[in-house]
């Protein structure tokens, strides 16, 4: 069952569908349940997925790949070991350029103005509220992406 319908005549919606096509993302996520549904829509979207279970895991996962091996990370915060405003500060101090400059869009259940903020703060580019909302994650990722690829 999908998430979601493209209405033949949403061509905004299929602009995106394409955009995001192929696209690679690392999903940074501890919960199992949270991770199957996230991959699924993601997926649905046609992107690629790699998943990790925390922070440490995220950082040492962009450390070892290629520079361009993901197109974005999705970032829980709630994470054991490293969480995910950390990780991103980490992330962010790599001395790879390419490396340090990759997308990262927080995802929490918290959804208040100071998450927000602290989201930005910590050197994210994004915030998107769980549950995960399908047309709003579609837009903020091929918008993120768009942005990237000028």
């Amino acid at each position: 069952e999908r998430y979601y319908k493209i209405e033949p005549n949403d061509k905004t919606s299929i602009e995106k569908h394409k955009l995001l096509h192929g696209k690679r993302i690392l999903l940074a996520e501890d919960n199992e349940l949270n991770a199957e549904i996230a991959i699924t829509i993601l997926e649905d979207m046609g992107l690629i997925i790699d998943r990790v279970e925390d922070g440490i895991q995220c950082v040492g996962r962009i450390e070892q790949m290629p520079a361009n091996a993901y197109d974005l990370i999705l970032m829980d915060i709630q994470m054991p070991n490293m969480d995910g405003y950390k990780a991103t500060q980490e992330i962010r101090q790599l001395e790879d350029k390419d490396k340090a400059n990759i997308p990262i869009v927080a995802m929490t259940a918290n959804a208040f103005e100071e998450d927000k903020r602290d989201a930005i703060a910590a050197g994210m580019n994004g915030h998107i509220a769980k549950p995960i909302q399908v047309d709003t994650l579609l837009s903020m990722l091929a918008e993120i992406i768009r942005q990237q690829e000028k």
